[in-house]
């Protein structure tokens, strides 16, 4: 079982183990050698002699010089740490979970993003993500599609902490931040093969037109057999079947003057996700009812009871078949259709003022088909289907005078979503809810930062932000009995409020008008920074973030005045103390403490077998993060991440009961955040051997730990990684000292570890089954990679 202490936000002793004088004092080490050396180290000299400029703060700057905590990730880096995937990033970087398939939406590319344990479990339409993903500048509006292959990636920086003064929407978290390649980065092809009959192509190229006029196109495919055998038909959970694609087009018709249009394409159409049975309350009244009606020996309802013989006819625990068999019957798919473009104009009218506009379009259409229960038999079933159309822009003024450097912008963001949803339910008459749900999201901004460069050492900063957001939802939710009934045309009148359990048949759910709420908040951020010489830097910041309320768009039963039920925005405080240091030539230490006021947290819970988001009180979340790269000679490179979390709720916001419904799955001040592992970390080890003239053969070992973590609000013991994690990951990189080609052997997770990522409870309510995904068995890939 997991255990942790708890802390006040803002009181004296929140951090155990000096944390906090760590971070804002000198190590006996680093210091002796930063101030020894006042000028020994370049500002912002890299390990491996690259330079690192990041755009966290709306400018380029070296990390080095940036107060904030930021992993920055070049495309080399991320080639030498094999990380391939965003769902990757997060075995390099400290207190960033990024998990995949979303457990209520049945869909693959679905994204669980959590940083510093602030995001949100839930990928539907109806709730926007807690930690903010861009594109080239672009935000990304939903969850599904945020688990995605790096297409032509030029960089990636992961920024934690509410970052609500600089970003479009919702970073309460903080955000990911992928930049592509723009035209002029090369040319380059790569192929790859491996186990689970891995196959996988991509191709970039740049298009030159004329001196003013540059383009670019990158092409990729990829599939990939599936590791769960579904035993019913043969279907295989979990495999990959992606294809992508990217253009871009840079005009410069003057030195000052710069047009990128950007377009982008992704396709995926799979199986559906992997999850296996993994336990079911046999006392429940779905299992216990479809258990008698299929014929199971000695199955009783009324009472609900199913004795634990090992007959398929049996919904209990004798349904598991180990942790790559699936049970289920129902239909399991997962596809996607992505697509976006985006106008990004900048004009620099003169050396102290820089405009910038980005304008985008983004189309997302996503299907998700799962057997909850992972058994033979009807007890429940989930069928999602959306489509959403977003449209933003952003309009920025940078400007630079003196000692001043600021950016004063403006924001706007829409978003339609139509979701259609089909839940089949094992009652004791056998049903399905049909709900058609249209989502409406409009955002305005205003925004703007300040630099003030006090002194040669000292930097002051401040900003602020203004966010008016509206929700709407408009909806016909009704249940149709039995499940094998076609789908009548909707009912006109409702059902009233407390009606007969388990579910109510005829009538409507909620109202057919527009429901609608709207949001406001300003928030705040301010930062001090001093440079104690080049080689060393450490910085104190205050910063806010903030997150829109809404309504939730899951029902099987009438809420109270037939009105949607709806969840106020969250909010975010964190103080943060750091610094960034390179002692000696050749290595780079950087650290963070941090104390965060989590409010009004939006959580999951289950209103009966429907999950709904209710705000769940407050939390504190306390911790560190460091991060190191050395050089020591030339060919040795090594790298390390050390992440620390405590959690613990403040207090508590039971949610109501509804007639005789009682919410479950809550939390409780004994709690922790889910996907907020204690400890986190990773070390990565490369040397280059030159074993004839010419030639480079480089062994690289990375091996990353996660403790136990927890994948819900209500800390469900059965679903949760309840042990600690290592995987280790190697790969072999054959090469010419010119690089212009490479052949890579890769293997993951080659200790074979057993662990879940993703799991999903209703052991609490009267469907009783539980269900989880583990990860990618053991693989080994070949991958041949040519630059031209």
């Amino acid at each position: 079982m997991l255990r942790h202490r708890k802390y006040r936000a803002f009181g004296g002793g929140i951090y155990r183990m000096g944390v906090a004088a760590m971070a804002v004092s000198c190590l006996p080490f680093l210091c002796g050698q930063a101030f020894a050396q006042t000028q020994a180290a370049p500002q912002a000299a890299e390990p491996d002699g690259e330079v690192v400029v990041v755009t966290a703060r709306r400018r380029a700057e070296a990390l080095q010089d940036t107060p904030i905590a930021i992993t920055a990730l070049s495309a080399r880096s991320l080639e030498r740490q094999q990380i391939q995937t965003t769902t990757d990033l997060g075995k390099v970087t400290p207190n960033l979970q990024f998990a995949t398939y979303g457990t209520l939406t049945g869909n693959n590319s679905a994204a669980q993003v959590f940083i510093r344990g602030i995001g949100q479990t839930d990928a539907t339409g109806a709730v926007d993500p807690g930690v903010g993903l861009y594109i080239d500048d672009v935000y990304m509006g939903r969850s599904v599609g945020g688990a995605m292959e790096f297409r032509d990636i030029a960089n990636v920086q992961i920024v934690r902490g509410p970052q609500g003064t600089l970003f479009g929407r919702n970073t309460i978290g903080g955000a990911v931040l992928l930049a592509t390649n723009k035209p002029g980065a090369g040319n380059m092809v790569r192929a790859g093969i491996g186990d689970d009959n891995l196959k996988e192509a991509f191709i970039a190229f740049d298009v030159p037109m004329t001196e003013e006029l540059q383009g670019r196109v990158a092409l990729g495919r990829r599939t990939r057999d599936g590791y769960v055998h579904r035993v019913s038909d043969g279907l295989d959970l979990g495999n990959v079947n992606t294809t992508n694609a990217q253009g871009t087009l840079r005009w410069e018709p003057t030195a000052d003057l710069t047009f990128t249009l950007r377009g982008d394409y992704a396709k995926a159409d799979e199986n559906g996700s992997p999850f296996v049975f993994l336990q079911i309350n046999e006392r429940q009244t779905f299992p216990a009812a479809a258990s008698k009606a299929a014929g199971c020996p000695g199955a009783t309802f009324p009472p609900p009871f199913v004795p634990a013989t090992a007959d398929p006819r049996c919904a209990n625990d004798a349904q598991y078949k180990g942790p790559f068999t699936n049970g289920g019957t129902a239909p399991a798919y997962s596809t996607l259709e992505n697509s976006g473009l985006s106008l990004v104009a900048e004009w620099k009218v003169n050396d102290a003022l820089t405009l910038k506009s980005i304008s985008s379009a983004r189309t997302l259409e996503w299907s998700g088909a799962r057997d909850a229960d992972n058994t033979p038999l009807l007890i429940l079933q989930t069928k999602y289907a959306s489509e959403s159309e977003q449209k933003s822009q952003e309009f920025q003024a940078q400007i630079k005078a003196g000692r001043v450097d600021g950016v004063i912008g403006a924001y706007y963001f829409k978003e339609e979503t139509f979701d259609r949803v089909l839940v089949g339910l094992g009652n004791p008459g056998t049903s399905y809810d049909t709900q058609r749900v249209q989502l409406d999201t409009e955002a305005t901004a205003l925004f703007t930062h300040w630099t003030f460069k006090a002194s040669d050492r000292l930097s002051l900063s401040a900003g602020l932000r203004y966010t008016d957001e509206s929700k709407g939802l408009q909806g016909i939710m009704f249940n149709v009995a039995p499940a094998s009934a076609t789908e009548p045309a909707a009912p006109t009148a409702l059902c009233p409020f407390g009606g007969p359990p388990p579910t109510q048949t005829g009538c409507l759910f909620i109202g057919t008008g527009q429901n609608e709420r709207n949001f406001t908040a300003t928030t705040g951020s301010a930062s001090a920074q001093y440079r104690w010489n080049s080689a060393l830097m450490t910085y104190v910041s205050w910063s806010q973030g903030f997150k829109s309320g809404g309504f939730n768009e899951r029902y099987n039963n009438a809420p109270p005045g037939n009105k949607p039920i709806s969840f106020s925005p969250e909010s975010a405080e964190t103080i943060e103390a750091g610094f960034k240091a390179n002692p000696v030539r050749g290595l780079r230490i950087n650290g963070a403490a941090f104390s965060t006021k989590y409010t009004d947290m939006q959580m999951t819970y289950r209103l009966g077998v429907v999950p709904l988001l209710f705000n769940a009180g407050e939390a504190t979340v306390s911790g560190f993060e460091l991060e190191a790269e050395y050089v020591p000679v030339t060919d040795l490179f090594l790298n390390a991440s050390l992440g620390y979390l405590e959690t613990g709720f403040d207090t508590i916001t039971n949610p109501p009961a509804f007639g005789a419904v009682t919410p479950t799955s809550v939390a409780t001040l004994d709690s922790r955040l889910p996907f907020a592992p204690e400890l986190q970390g990773h070390i990565g080890a490369a040397y280059t051997f030159h074993p004839d003239e010419g030639w480079r053969l480089t062994p690289r070992v990375n091996v990353s730990y996660t403790s136990a973590q927890y994948f819900d609000a209500g800390n469900t013991e059965s679903i949760a990684q309840n042990h600690s994690v290592t995987i280790v990951n190697a790969s072999l990189v054959f090469e010419p000292d010119d690089r212009k080609w490479n052949l890579t052997l890769s293997g993951n997770n080659l200790t074979d570890e057993l662990y879940p990522v993703a799991g999903t409870s209703s052991e609490s309510t009267s469907a009783g089954y539980a269900e989880v995904i583990y990860a990618r068995p053991r693989n080994i890939n070949l991958t041949w990679s040519l630059n031209f």
